[in-house]
Parts: C-alpha cells; sequence; structure tokens
C-alpha cells in the first residue's frame, strides 16, 4: 500500500507485544495503521493493492517492506467474494441503482457481503513470512483481536464453528473475507458499529439464511464514535499479532491513486 507516505503525527498512537506465550522471532515488526475515513470501494482496493506489491517487491529484494494497517468505512456497496453465489443479491440492479448501492466482485475468500456507512472495515496488508504462514491461524488472529476489542465496551462476542466472523449470540457482527499471495495479505473485516442493518435483507449475508446480523449500535442502546472504535481496535491488534503499530488519522489521502467513490 504504498501510495501514502510515512506520516508522523504529534498525537500519534504506539501500540506494543504479542500475545502470551506466543513466539515471535526477533522483535516487534513496525505497522503503520491509518484512519482513513470514508473512502470508495475501489480506491481502497487500489491503495491495498499498491502497499501489498511493494511488500512483495521486498520479498524479492530479500528485504521487509512495509506493513499497514487501513481503517475505514465505505459508501454503499455489496461485495462479493470468491464463494459467491449472485443468486444471494436479493435485490434487484433498479432497486439497487435507486438506493446508491453498487455491486463489485472480489478476490477475497467468502460470500456476499455489505459494506456501508456506520461499518469499521479494516484491512491489513502484512506479509506473513517466515513465522505466520498459516492462512487459519490469520482469520482466528482477526476474530481474536476483534473479540478482545469488543470486550473493552462490555460486549461479549465470541466465534461460531465453522462459520469465519465474529458473532453475539446467533447474531454475526463482524465479516472477514481475505486474500493471500505469497503470504501477502489483503482484504479483512468489516465490523457492524452504527451501520443501518435494514441494508442486509438486501442480500443473504454470508450464505446464512437463518442467522442474523447486529450492531454494536444495537447491542449497546447508543451511538459509537467509528473512529473511536478504529483506535481501540489497534492495541488489541498489536498484541495478538506481535506488532508495533502507530495510528495516525488523515483528513484527506495523501496519495497520488485518485478515484471516485463507488
Amino acid at each position: 500500500m504504498a501510495p501514502f507516505a510515512p506520516h508522523t503525527d504529534p498525537s500519534a498512537t504506539s501500540s506494543h507485544g504479542a500475545e502470551a506465550g506466543q513466539a515471535r522471532i526477533g522483535p516487534a515488526r513496525p505497522c503503520e495503521a491509518r484512519w482513513l475515513g470514508r473512502i470508495g470501494y475501489r480506491e481502497a482496493l487500489a491503495l491495498q493493492e499498491s502497499r501489498a506489491r511493494a511488500l512483495k517487491d521486498a520479498q524479492m529484494a530479500g528485504a521487509r517492506g512495509e506493513e499497514a494497517l487501513l481503517l475505514l468505512e465505505h459508501p454503499p456497496v455489496i461485495t462479493l467474494g470468491r464463494n459467491a453465489a449472485e443468486a444471494d443479491v436479493l435485490a434487484g440492479s433498479e432497486r439497487l441503482a435507486a438506493l446508491g448501492v453498487t455491486v463489485e466482485k472480489t478476490n477475497r475468500g467468502g460470500q456476499v457481503t455489505y459494506h456501508g456507512p456506520g461499518q469499521l472495515v479494516g484491512y491489513p496488508i502484512l506479509d506473513l513470512n517466515p513465522d505466520r504462514r498459516d492462512v487459519g491461524r490469520f482469520l482466528r488472529d482477526l476474530e481474536e483481536a476483534l473479540i478482545r476489542m469488543l470486550a473493552t465496551y462490555g460486549i461479549e462476542a465470541s466465534r461460531s464453528a465453522g462459520a469465519t466472523g465474529v458473532w453475539v449470540g446467533d447474531a454475526k457482527i463482524a465479516a472477514i473475507g481475505v486474500h493471500l499471495s505469497r503470504w501477502v495479505t489483503t482484504h479483512g473485516f468489516a465490523l457492524n458499529v452504527t451501520t443501518d442493518l435494514d441494508a442486509f435483507s438486501l442480500i443473504v449475508p454470508c450464505g446464512l439464511r437463518t442467522r442474523g446480523v447486529t450492531s454494536m449500535q444495537r447491542l449497546l442502546g447508543h451511538t459509537v464514535d467509528l473512529e473511536e472504535v478504529a483506535r481501540r481496535f489497534v492495541p488489541e491488534f498489536a498484541a495478538i499479532f506481535g506488532r508495533d503499530v502507530v495510528f495516525t488519522a488523515v483528513a484527506a489521502l495523501d496519495t497520488a491513486t485518485s478515484g471516485e467513490e463507488h
């Protein structure tokens, strides 16, 4: 994700550490976490792809590239993962157009999901070489970081056997879908914070027809600031993944990549 240059901010916060008892090779690897606010899906995809290419180029050169965690929200968009059935998009094209919802095919795992305002989206761009080359572990670690962050709000979340993501009771609060190439990760998670849950009626979320969705706002009974949730996620992510993470917030993208919201 090289389109934006390293950024220093006097208000930046740093988080250190690894999960207790977890082996790690060498010191914590640096990782920049950025709150980008609301940006279009294709714009965020271009950022991911650029940073992922930079990590792979560093691999080829025998070096260690700069990792990143992009934290943001999207305008309304339905995304189709590699295992998606188009029939799981329940709304027709005319209705989606009237609602301002676009549809994007992606190379992430998983099925159909919805992104929109009030949803915290996290895209970790990590090189899992040499010590974390395990897709299942990567998914479980993302779940664990989200579960721990939700606990800071008093929300008791958990996993559900055979269903990737994070759940509160029988309702999904966070969806996860990732892509790995040469052990470099793209895509990530979508956590419902103040998301309009009615939007999920447009799809069959993750192919699950008998289970519902929920949000932090519904569970807590009040609104929650999206950037604050992003800030709380960073130390949990840092601890689980053994990264030295610095969080910065940017008012506008400092990038040569430009694009319209989709």
